[in-house]
Formats: structure tokens, sequence, C-alpha cells
């Protein structure tokens, strides 16, 4: 299989030397200035290189100052209460005591709370 690899990559040498020949000399001299300056780009000169050298440092440096304060401020509580709140109390995220564990007057009347809940706010009007 080396072979006609070897000899297709012989054959293409051959062409590219034959038509480098044939070049007229004003062709030839644009090629070499064409040449030139895409050497001459890939210096690190572009403008996008610099950007990217200047970012990359500037982008960790931000992270790490993020993380930094992330780990260093304070962690409040829920308990604690921020400042001009009322501090939370247990009974605030307790679900209403089943009827096994209530007390049973409390269900006696519930006609009574119906109609409480309906006629409440019409009856403290008068």
């Amino acid at each position: 299989m080396n072979a006609p690899d070897n000899h297709l990559e012989r054959r293409a040498r051959e062409l590219y030397r034959e038509a480098a020949r044939q070049l007229d000399p004003a062709t030839a001299a644009r090629l070499r200035a064409a040449r030139r300056a895409a050497l001459s780009g890939a210096d690190g000169s572009s403008l996008a290189q610099r950007l990217r050298q200047l970012l990359l440092p500037a982008g960790a440096f931000a992270a790490i100052a993020f993380a930094a304060l992330m780990l260093s401020s304070p962690v409040q509580s829920p308990t604690g209460g921020a400042a001009g709140l009322a501090p939370v109390t247990e009974a605030d995220g307790e679900l209403p005591p089943d009827a096994a564990a209530a007390d049973p007057a409390l269900y006696q009347n519930l006609d009574f709370y119906g109609w409480l809940a309906k006629n409440g706010d019409s009856q403290a009007s008068r």
C-alpha cells in the first residue's frame, strides 16, 4: 500500500516543480509577498490574539475574586431574621393539627365557623 502513496506523492511533487518553473515572475512575486504577509500576521500581532492574551488572565482573576467573595461572606440563617423583619417563629411553618391531636371542641361547631367566615366582615362593619 505504500507504493501507490509514494507514487502519488512523487507525481504531485513533479507537477508542483513543473508548474513553479512555468510561473511568470510577476505572479511569483505576488505569491511571495502574500506568503510573507501571511507569515508576519502569524507572529501574534493580531488584535484578536492580543485580546485573548489579556482577557484570559482577567477572566481568571475575576473568577477567583468572585469565589473568594462568596466564601468570605457570612451566611445568614433563616431563623436569624434580617434587619426590619420579624424573626421567624416555630409555629409559622407548622401544618394545622390533625384531628386526632387537636381539641375535639374545635370541631363541634364547624357550622358556626363557616357562618362566621361568610358573615364576619358584614357584622364587623355595623
